[in-house]
C-alpha cells in the first residue's frame, strides 16, 4: 500500500473512532460544544485563543482516551472486578484533571474582561 493510501486509511479509522465516541458519549458532545463556545468567546475577546484551544483539545483528548480505556476494560473484564474499576476510575480522573485545568484557563482568560465589564456596568 502506498504511503498516501496508508495515511488516508489511518485517517478513516480515526474518523470512525471519533464518530463512534461522538454518537455514544454524552460527555464528549457536551465538552465539544463547550469548547466551541469557549473558543468563539476567546476569539471575540481577541485574547487567550491559543490557551483556550489547547485546554479544550486536552479535555477532548482525555475524554477520547477515557472512552477507549472503558471499552478495553469492558472487553477484558466483562464482569465486576475491582482492578477494572480502578482502570476506569483513573481514566475518568484524567478527564476531571483536564477539565479542571480548562476551567482554570477559562478563569484566567475570561475573568479579567468579565470583571472589567461588571465594574463598568455597576459604575
Amino acid at each position: 500500500m502506498r504511503p498516501v493510501a496508508r495515511f488516508a486509511r489511518s485517517v478513516g479509522f480515526a474518523l470512525r473512532g471519533w464518530s463512534h465516541a461522538w454518537r455514544t458519549q454524552a460527555h464528549l458532545r457536551f465538552e465539544g460544544v463547550a469548547a466551541l463556545v469557549a473558543i468563539a468567546a476567546a476569539v471575540a475577546l481577541g485574547s487567550g485563543v491559543a490557551a483556550v484551544v489547547v485546554a479544550s483539545t486536552l479535555v477532548l483528548v482525555a475524554e477520547l482516551v477515557n472512552t477507549a480505556v472503558e471499552a478495553t476494560v469492558d472487553l477484558v473484564a466483562p464482569g465486576p472486578d475491582p482492578r477494572a474499576a480502578i482502570a476506569k476510575d483513573v481514566a475518568a480522573g484524567a478527564v476531571l484533571v483536564a477539565a479542571l485545568g480548562a476551567v482554570g484557563v477559562g478563569l484566567a482568560v475570561f475573568g479579567p474582561p468579565t470583571w472589567r465589564w461588571l465594574a463598568a456596568a455597576v459604575g
